[in-house]
């Protein structure tokens, strides 16, 4: 059917090149639909047609532009010859531009009585008749351009998403931090754990990276004086898809020289609670079908107290955390995982659910935090935490390690347990700590699950614009 109503159009499109008409037409100055006000006299606005109502010497239309939808009017006495035959031959999904007088129907809605019409972009294929929102989420993901033409809701997401980030840099800037880019190729996979995307370099000949996280090129800008830095960045790591995981992710990193967790626990607050009141008003907002309640303070547990939650008394008690990985029916093999992938499956499945309001577990092994300072009189536990909210892991954050030596032996431990090919020591990065970086806090938000949070959304594919699906077969 739509090869046939293509075949048509295409056959409208010939008609009007015939007429001389330009059928993807130039540059047009518009009002935007948001601003036009009843008693307007040649007012010029722009949109796609999205219904049309009436045939023959008259019709109304429904245009619509970035701002929102007006109905416009023809009459066949009131166009030129070229209108007119640009009107016999339009079709819903065409774009045009429109000149003439506002004014309200007997109904009372605000309509454009057109005089001058031109055509902007000739539509060939039809736009779906009915948009199905969740039956069709493949397609909505795959042609994400026609789901933002068919669905305000999906408008509405990434209006807020663009709000969201606005004010994390408006926030962030009148705190004095400095926006900063950083490089997002690098010659060594470091910052965080995960599984990098690799390439290739011909001029140079060398393998390099795509950045899984921006961390260690961030606090190298501490050594060089700069105490307040951030980084809106896109990070890559090569790992699984789902809900909560695409493979190019959206990232915030600040650092702060001079603080550490708590003042990063902080900052986290502030950040979350207000994006929620810029956005909704109100730090009372639903997710998945439950309440959330962002008053602050927010609830703080340590590692330790996290997982008695999961009946687990001694997490560093192998056999207790093998027996309870039968007895929670996890998948795991407990020949070859190690100790803290069982106690993150653990954790995953009996202890985030229940964390639904935020939390902050804090206090965290050596062992899972190379780049984190320990805690005083307690070498073998760390000063960071995560922040979860409704279910899901929104934030991490350290006090930053900033003793070179200790950086080198807990690089050189985390390879030697690992043996990842692609880990290597970050040489330069420890060099540049032998010069000093002052004592600081460090801290990540994860923008595409802070926007699934605000918006109330079911995937992160939701919140991505392209997000990456599997090819078609």
């Amino acid at each position: 059917m739509s090869e046939e109503i293509r075949a048509q159009r295409v056959e409208k499109l010939e008609q009007l090149l015939k007429a001389n008409v330009d059928v993807y037409g130039r540059r047009y100055y518009k009002t935007d639909i948001v601003n036009v006000r009843e008693g307007d006299a040649s007012v010029k606005i722009a949109g796609r047609i999205m219904a049309i109502r009436g045939h023959g010497k008259s019709a109304f239309l429904d245009l619509k532009d970035f701002t929102g939808k007006l109905q416009v009017y023809f009459k066949k006495d009131a166009l030129s010859e070229t209108g007119n035959t640009i009107f016999k031959e339009l079709d819903i999904g065409d774009i045009i531009g429109v000149e003439g007088d506002v004014f309200k129907t007997r109904t009372g809605e605000l309509t454009l009585l057109v005089k001058n019409i031109s055509l902007l972009s000739k539509s060939l294929l039809p736009l779906p008749e009915k948009w199905h929102g969740l039956k069709d989420v493949e397609m909505r993901f795959r042609k994400r351009y026609l789901d933002l033409i068919m669905n305000q809701n999906s408008r509405d997401v990434f209006f807020m998403r663009a709000k969201i980030l606005q004010f994390i840099r408006d926030f962030l800037n009148a705190k004095g931090f400095l926006e900063v880019e950083t490089p997002m190729m690098h010659p060594i996979a470091g910052g965080a754990e995960a599984r990098p995307f690799v390439t290739h370099h011909n001029a140079l000949d060398m393998e390099l990276y795509m950045r899984i996280a921006p961390e260690l090129y961030l606090k190298r800008l501490l050594v060089g004086g700069f105490e307040k830095v951030y980084e809106i960045n896109k990070s890559f790591r090569n790992e699984g898809i789902s809900p909560l995981h695409n493979p190019e992710f959206t990232m915030l990193e600040l650092y702060s020289a001079y603080g550490d967790f708590t003042e990063m626990m902080e900052i986290t607050e502030s950040i979350i609670t207000g994006a929620s009141r810029n956005l909704h008003g109100s730090l009372s907002i639903q997710f998945h079908g439950r309440p959330v309640n962002l008053e602050v303070p927010w609830k703080k547990i340590t590692w330790d107290e996290s997982f008695r939650m999961a009946g687990i008394k001694d997490w560093r008690d192998a056999e207790d955390v093998k027996k309870k990985i039968g007895e929670y029916g996890i998948e795991s093999d407990v020949e070859s995982e190690s100790h803290f992938e069982m106690l993150d499956a653990i954790f995953k499945k009996k202890v985030q659910p229940q964390l639904y309001n935020p939390t902050f577990i804090y206090e965290y092994p050596r062992e899972v935090s190379p780049l984190a300072k320990s805690c005083p009189g307690n070498d073998a536990m760390t000063e960071r935490f995560e922040l979860f909210i409704g279910g899901m892991e929104v934030a991490n954050a350290y006090s930053e390690l900033n003793d070179p030596v200790e950086q080198h032996r807990r690089f050189t431990e985390k390879i030697g347990e690992e043996g990842d090919t692609h880990k290597v020591v970050d040489e330069d990065y420890v060099e540049a700590l032998e010069y000093g970086m002052p004592p600081a806090g460090g801290l990540g938000i994860g923008i595409d699950r802070l926007v699934m949070l605000m918006t109330d959304s079911a995937s992160i594919r939701e919140v991505v614009f392209f997000p990456l699906l599997r090819p078609k077969k």
